[in-house]
């Protein structure tokens, strides 16, 4: 039992701590260069979901500024008339009669 060793390498810490190794290196490198790209995809994530934002606060103001045209166009059209209307009965298919076209409008 005395020759088991718990550890499959006889100084375990050995290679957590110190020493320069290319791997390390590169993996040091290569850690930045994802964070890097993490974040510049994070950027222009936030930049999309603002300009997504924009788009549509512009897009409701020039509806409700549509919406605010017509319901004035309406009012307007209604305020103008003389209160005189044309009376039209159908006669019969396609045929229609309309009277007091012919009065002062």
């Amino acid at each position: 039992m005395s020759e088991i060793m718990a550890f499959p390498h006889p100084n375990p810490g050995s290679r957590m701590r110190g020493g320069f190794s290319p791997r390390r290196g590169a993996a040091w490198i290569l850690g930045a260069m994802a964070w890097l790209a993490a974040g510049l995809v994070g950027a222009v994530l936030a930049l999309v979901l603002t300009l997504t934002v924009v788009v549509i606060a512009a897009m409701s103001s020039l509806l409700l500024g549509l919406a605010a045209a017509a319901v004035r166009a309406r009012r307007a059209v209604h305020t103008q008339g003389s209160g005189a209307l044309i009376e039209a009965r159908r006669v019969g298919g396609h045929s229609w009669v309309a009277y007091g076209w012919d009065g002062d409008l």
